[in-house]
């Protein structure tokens, strides 16, 4: 109960947390000088390991935001700022730039939850996820389901080191996503 003495409540807590753990999100003024789409990735990666760091973090502030709003320290200013001069040179419309920048945390706090999640199920053994995998290609193979079979045809059980494919997967869609972005501009629809 003493630290109720420094501070109000566990919204206040929470914000100090959040705001802590912002600044590890913070890159270098050296990746944020050049072409908008490597500062965005810059960002994004370390986003990324930050919460991957902390897998805990987004399931306690997205309850915390829900109750309270989003709190804006000090590090989450200066995120957001850093974020800000990423897309400052892109040849996008403010409204779009903001979209971005949305879009991008969005795929980024995605990747984080599904990296956590599969992360404690290794953790916890897999036992129960063999179970699941077992029970998941019985149903594929029973044809109810032809589309899903269609596309995990020639996809083994297990195919080497899942945190390894996660992290291509995050690169791949990153790039896809950044890329995207780029190819609407050329064609005039932002």
């Amino acid at each position: 109960m003493s630290l109720y003495h420094y501070i109000r409540d566990k919204a206040d807590l929470l914000a100090l947390m959040d705001d802590a753990l912002m600044a590890e999100a913070l890159v270098s003024d050296m990746e944020l000088r050049g072409d908008w789409r490597r500062a965005v990735t810059a960002i994004a990666r370390r986003t990324r390991e930050m919460f991957l760091r902390h897998p805990w973090a987004l399931a306690a502030f997205q309850g915390a935001y829900a109750v309270h709003g989003p709190q804006f320290g000090p590090n989450t200013l200066r995120h957001m700022e850093q974020s800000a001069t990423a897309v400052a040179n892109a040849p996008l419309s403010r409204k779009a730039k903001l979209d971005l920048i949305a879009i991008v945390d969005d795929y980024v706090q995605g990747h984080a939850l599904r990296s956590g999640a599969d992360r404690a199920r290794d953790e916890a053994g897999g036992a129960r996820d063999a179970e699941s995998m077992n029970f998941l290609f019985e149903q594929i193979g029973s044809g109810r389901y032809p589309y899903v079979q269609a596309l995990l045809a020639d996809i083994p059980a297990h195919d080497g080191d899942g945190r390894a494919q996660l992290e291509s997967r995050f690169e791949r869609g990153l790039r896809i996503l950044l890329e995207g972005i780029s190819a609407q501009k050329s064609a005039g629809r932002r």
